[in-house]
């Protein structure tokens, strides 16, 4: 303040000695009024100057003020930075080390896959699907556990797998369970995504094989983004052989459909899909695809995405498998003995068309695989042993157009050939083998020409027939074999049809009539039991 008062005095001097010099003849009166002016003006400016002062001062004080805040919350962000980066060093150890516990945990997971494949014994407790791990114990809880679909000791390693002991499902976790943004582009199929699942495309095939249905749920949540437009197809799935496909829901079908197509509930009624509409809002197309035989989806295709308006979000559930193929009765293939838990390659005997087979089972394949099965030929099973021989004692029998009575039982195993009757009935259905041999006796006579024919009928119809002519005291020889097809209940007997006068079928064990089941339709046994 002293400094500017000093500034002041100066200027009014000076004002003063220029108001003098320019005008001499100023009186002293003038001189006095005007001094008095000069120092009001004075005091005035004064006044102002320090008032100014005074509020420049305050405002300095107010800034070192700011100033010193400034620098106290300056250093404290200093603190938090120091904080922060500690915090992001003790959370970049931390994901380090969950890193390394990953890393370890699967290393064992792969250590203990191995060791189950290297020891068959340890293997053959694993079951191959989560039923038959709720079957073996039913108190098991929900949850991630090891199972071999495609079976113990051959194949692939077991599988980690989700089982829901409730219903008995088999669950495949795969990395695209999570919802998943297909970003901006415009071609078809510009975004690519492969699906990989923690199993083999063997054990997921066998894990299909051996259930009942199989499924997987997929969902896209879509803005302007059309799975088809113009006959164009901008997305698309691939199968388990790689084979494009372009439905979102149901069966394998070659239309281009969701589930609001199937429906027929689509936001626009003449769509197939909802995300095929043009309209202004978030829709989404939500499906399961049920064909066990092309599941699992291995990739996902979306494209034409790419206005700033346009967004897909695509989620695909788990590879899922429920229940159970029924093998009922006897194993008809190698396929039923694989599916009731045989995993041993060999040979087998299972259940043809009507006889029993015999075949070499390849285990190390699958089902569908080129020699699995091998056709080895029939085997000899009867459900019961058949076969007969009897004969006649009785020297002479002419009798016509009645089945021919023996009276000798050589051998009758099965008890189906009546000897008083002389018929014989088919105890199983199958194949038989019916032989007859005899002796005609012809009379001497001067008269030539002699003759006899004899007829095996099969329920009152001709099957087969023998003739033979003689001259003079004679004896000839008949025969008659045939080979039957014949149904439980079919009966089989002989007839004199004819025979010369005189002339008889001679007996004393020359006349013998035998038969045997050659091949059985075990199948009618197998449904009998």
């Amino acid at each position: 303040m002293g400094r500017f008062s000093a500034i002041l005095i100066h200027v009014g001097c000076v004002l003063i000695l220029a108001s003098l010099s320019t005008s001499a003849t100023i009186s002293l009166a003038d001189a006095d009024t005007t001094l008095k002016q000069l120092t009001e003006n004075y005091i005035q400016l004064k006044e102002i100057t320090e008032t100014r002062v005074a509020h420049l001062e305050a405002k300095v004080g107010q800034l070192e003020t700011k100033n010193i805040q400034m620098e106290k919350k300056s250093f404290h962000l200093e603190k938090l930075l120091e904080l922060k980066d500690q915090q992001l060093n003790t959370l970049t150890e931390k994901v380090t080390r969950l890193e390394n516990t990953l890393q370890n945990d699967k290393n064992s997971w792969l250590n203990t896959a191995n060791e189950i494949d290297n020891i068959p014994l340890l293997k053959s407790a694993v079951p191959r699907t989560c039923r038959e791990a709720r079957a073996a114990d039913p108190s098991l809880s929900s949850g991630m556990y090891w199972i071999d679909p495609d079976g113990q000791g051959v194949g692939d390693g077991p599988i980690y797998v989700y089982c829901d002991m409730t219903s008995g499902s088999t669950s495949i976790p795969h990395n695209s369970e999570l919802p998943t943004n297909v970003g901006h582009c415009a071609d078809p199929g510009c975004y690519s995504r492969p699906v990989t699942y923690n199993a083999s495309s063997r054990q997921m095939t066998a894990l299909a094989e051996l259930s009942y249905e199989c499924h997987q749920s997929i969902q896209y949540d879509c803005n302007f983004a059309p799975f088809e437009l113009n006959g164009v197809s901008f997305c698309w799935w691939n199968d388990k052989n790689g084979s494009a496909k372009y439905f979102w829901s149901g069966g394998n079908t070659d239309e281009h459909t969701c589930q609001c197509g199937i429906d027929q509930n689509c936001v626009e009624a003449f769509m197939k899909c909802n995300c095929d509409s043009n309209a202004p809002v978030e829709l989404s197309d939500i499906g399961v695809i049920t064909d066990k035989n092309i599941l699992p989806i291995t990739r996902l295709n979306f494209g034409r995405t790419q206005l700033e308006s346009s967004s897909g979000v695509h989620t695909l559930g788990k590879f899922e498998c429920s229940g159970q193929v029924a093998v009922n009765g006897i194993p008809k293939s190698c396929e039923d003995l694989w599916r009731i838990g045989h995993f041993l390659s060999g040979m087998y005997s299972v259940m043809g068309v009507t006889m029993v087979e015999s075949v070499y089972c390849d285990f190390t394949k699958l089902p569908n695989d080129t020699g699995f099965q091998t056709w080895i030929g029939f085997e000899d099973v009867k459900s019961s042993s058949v076969n007969f021989y009897v004969t006649r004692m009785s020297v002479h029998y002419s009798e016509t157009k009645i089945p021919i009575p023996f009276d000798i039982e050589r051998l009758n195993v099965g008890g189906a050939m009546d000897l008083q009757t002389g018929k014989f009935t088919a105890p199983r259905t199958g194949k038989y083998f019916f032989s007859f041999t005899g002796v005609i006796n012809f009379p001497a006579s001067s008269t030539s020409g002699f003759a006899s024919r004899i007829i095996l009928f099969k329920n009152d119809a001709a099957i087969g027939k023998s003739y033979c002519v003689g001259s003079g005291t004679t004896y000839e020889t008949t025969s008659l074999q045939s080979t039957l097809n014949l149904q439980n209940g079919d009966q089989i007997w002989l007839i004199i049809d004819d025979i010369t006068s005189g002339a008889f079928l001679y007996g004393d064990y020359h006349t013998h009539f035998n038969g045997f089941l050659l091949e059985e339709e075990i199948v009618q046994s197998v449904n009998i039991l």
